[in-house]
């Protein structure tokens, strides 16, 4: 009867239609990578998902295609396109554009996949973290420093390296609990509201600017 259920879920498997394929290939490439790095094979992912290798280089033609896959899931895919006009609409007050943009924002990376990708990629020599940097910056943060700028309200300019450390303080939090494991608040909204306060007041923005 075993034998029977196991041929049974095999078919099934194989009974996928290619869309659906394609997308547990990656959700699989996701969990695995985030627990092993981007130095695990593709066999060994094969196995874990109970297809042949060769089924998986059906769908990804090599194993750095699959690695963009993951990628665009992972990251592109998680950054809202309405952020850009929510960060620049100046009918909302600075201090409030920031704190719905940093509490939606850790919620979507504040993640054990995201997180351990992240990491792993930069360990790895990958150019996924360098790339999403790049395109954060582009998007999300060089526009905000412009909003910066416009508000300031003391001789300290803002520049772009002080919208890194402020991002890189808020990221961090998700890098204590996922990657070192530490002791972090469950609703990290305070701190980041104590984080943005102090960086808005560096540049006397007050709370309602």
């Amino acid at each position: 009867m075993a034998k029977v259920d196991e041929c049974d879920e095999r078919s099934s498997r194989r009974r996928l239609p290619p869309g659906e394929r394609r997308q547990q290939i990656v959700d699989g490439a996701v969990a695995f990578f985030a627990e092993v790095g981007l130095e695990g094979n593709t066999r060994d992912l094969a196995k874990r998902l109970g297809v042949t290798q060769s089924l998986l280089f059906n769908y990804f033609a090599t194993k750095d295609d699959l690695i963009e896959a993951v990628y665009e899931q992972v990251y592109l895919n998680r950054l809202s396109p309405d952020w850009p006009a929510r960060l620049t609409d100046r009918s909302v007050s600075l201090r409030q554009r920031l704190l719905d943009f940093y509490t939606e924002y850790s919620t979507l990376i504040f993640q054990y996949e995201w997180m351990r990708i992240f990491m792993f990629s930069g360990l790895y020599g990958a150019q996924l973290n360098r790339r999403y940097l790049k395109h954060l910056g582009d998007v999300i943060l060089r526009p905000l420093l412009g909003e910066i700028e416009f508000a300031a309200q003391s001789d300290e300019v803002p520049v772009m390296e002080d919208i890194w450390n402020l991002h890189g303080g808020i990221v961090y939090i998700g890098i204590r609990q996922h990657i070192y494991r530490m002791p972090c608040p469950d609703d990290p909204s305070e701190a980041i509201s104590r984080a943005v306060d102090r960086f808005l007041l560096s540049f006397g923005v007050e709370h309602g600017d």
